[in-house]
C-alpha cells in the first residue's frame, strides 16, 4: 500500500513539472525569442517562429496578460 502511494507520488510530481514547463516555462523562452529575432528573421526562422506559437499557444494564452511587448519605435532620418 505505501508503494503505491509512493509511486503515485512521483507520477503527480512528474505531471505537474511537465505541466509546467509546457504552460510556463518554455512560452516564457519562446517569447523571448520572439522578442531578439522578431525583426531579423529570415523567412525560414519565421516559420519556426509560427510553428513553436502554435506548439505552444495555451501557455502563450497563460502568459499573455502579464507580458506585453510593444513593436518598436521607427526610426525616421530626416
Amino acid at each position: 500500500m505505501n508503494l503505491d502511494l509512493d509511486t503515485n507520488l512521483i507520477i503527480l510530481i512528474i505531471y505537474a513539472a511537465l505541466a509546467g514547463a509546457y504552460l510556463l516555462v518554455m512560452p516564457a523562452i519562446v517569447y523571448a525569442y520572439l522578442n531578439t529575432r522578431w525583426y531579423v528573421a529570415s523567412s525560414i526562422e519565421r516559420v519556426f517562429m509560427y510553428f513553436l506559437m502554435f506548439l505552444f499557444f495555451p501557455g502563450m494564452l497563460v502568459l499573455s496578460p502579464f507580458l506585453n511587448f510593444r513593436p518598436r519605435r521607427r526610426q525616421i532620418e530626416g
